[in-house]
């Protein structure tokens, strides 16, 4: 006995760290509440130890734990977990081991930095100070930002990273300045990359498209893209066959509620992979007349165009069920910027700089945006989706699609 347990407590510890990751437990900007993050550890370990039955019953060479035993480390596990997790968030945020960054500049750009007044995006770092160049300082007092210093009493500060944060560059790079510093191993950083480092978005106040021009992506590669596609197919497969009982039951609910002759799945068009127009598979969630009368429109918070049953099936992501259909055919990919319809896109190419560049992949089920941002229905929302897209375009990689995967547990949940 002695001698097994080791590898039922491995199992354990493992699975409840993967849902643990479902949660969103592991990531850095998080921001939860006591009661939200309390929350989110019971149900990170009902979801591992769920998943831990399941392997202990596909893989049955491993020693299997009584039900009293299970239950009793579900509860350790919870009351640990929750303590731990709720001591370690305060440290965190007074973090007495924050990189020092000294910022080039004191006007717009150097504000980004500044304004991040969210304890989430300032947990790893602490701007020391900011350098004035060329008549910084009386911008910098209209925007509020300090301290201000000349580059001649940089000397006095302590510091771990230099941020290029300048609104103009051409003249005003402090090149010799910089030069000195990286020479002493002293790491000197674009505004960009280091906003992007910090909110895991690139923001689009700063970003210029020849950043993007000259930036490597994975999907640029043909093994990625390959190794992509494989497991799109094999998920849309997969899941298309674990979740039919749901499907039959989303049928027969929206049979009962609108009759038999009533349409149960919606066909809607969509802007796929370099503007390519797609057609989107999606249980029925609208009244069939929903847009008659008003044509597209943004659907809403309480949007009363839903129906009862539509509402059930949206809450739980019910209705992108058929979607998986869309996924095998290679319409869209199962991580990936959500495909808009082409009445919005136009309007959002002419509105939203860069808009255009989220066509570059295909569509997804899922992806950062989803994860990051509320359901967007504006202009202005759809701005800040774009960010969100643009760092999972920049950044994209097999791992990245697992996590954002395994993360999307946790806005269903």
């Amino acid at each position: 006995f002695i001698e097994a347990m080791p590898y039922p407590a491995s199992s354990f510890v493992f699975w409840v760290m993967v849902g643990m990751l479902a949660m969103g437990l592991y990531r850095v900007r998080q921001r939860p509440t006591t009661k939200e993050a309390v929350a989110r550890v019971i149900l990170a370990v009902v979801l591992g130890s769920l998943a831990n039955i399941l392997f202990f019953y596909l893989v049955p060479t491993f020693f299997v734990v009584g039900r009293g035993v299970m239950a009793l480390a579900m509860l350790i596990a919870c009351v640990m977990l929750a303590g731990i997790r709720l001591m370690m968030l305060r440290l965190i945020d007074d973090n007495p081991v924050k990189r020092r960054v000294l910022v080039v500049g004191a006007g717009d750009s150097a504000a980004k930095i500044s304004m991040l007044r969210r304890r989430s995006d300032r947990r790893r770092f602490e701007a020391v100070a900011f350098v004035a160049v060329d008549g910084d300082r009386q911008r910098a007092s209209e925007l509020g930002i300090e301290p201000v210093i000349d580059a001649e009493e940089v000397v006095n500060c302590r510091f771990d990273e230099i941020v290029v944060a300048l609104d103009d560059r051409r003249g005003m790079l402090p090149m010799e300045f910089l030069l000195q510093f990286k020479q002493r191993g002293v790491p000197v950083t674009d505004l960009v990359d280091f906003l992007e480092r910090e909110t895991e978005y690139l923001d689009l106040d700063i970003l210029r498209p020849s950043w993007l021009l000259y930036e490597k992506s994975s999907e640029t590669s043909l093994i990625y893209r390959l190794l992509k596609r494989a497991f799109d197919v094999f998920f849309g497969v997969v899941l298309l066959i674990l979740t039919l009982p749901l499907t039959v039951l989303a049928v027969l609910a929206i049979v009962i509620e609108d009759g038999i002759g009533a349409p149960i799945f919606y066909r809607q068009t969509r802007v796929g992979r370099h503007g390519s127009i797609v057609r989107l598979y999606k249980f029925r969630s609208m009244r069939v007349d929903a847009e008659r009368d008003t044509g597209p429109r943004w659907s809403t918070a309480g949007d009363d165009r839903i129906t009862r049953t539509g509402r059930i099936l949206r809450r739980f992501r019910i209705d992108e069920l058929p979607q998986m259909l869309n996924i095998i055919r290679g319409d869209m990919s199962v991580v990936g910027p959500r495909p808009e319809r082409p009445e919005f896109v136009e309007e959002l190419s002419r509105q939203v700089p860069l808009y255009y560049y989220r066509h570059g992949v295909r569509p997804g089920l899922t992806g950062w945006a989803q994860l990051n941002f509320p359901y967007g229905a504006s202009v202005a929302d759809a701005r800040e989706k774009l960010q969100y897209d643009l760092y999972y375009i920049k950044n994209a990689s097999l791992i990245l699609d697992l996590l954002i995967l395994l993360q999307t547990a946790e806005v269903v949940v």
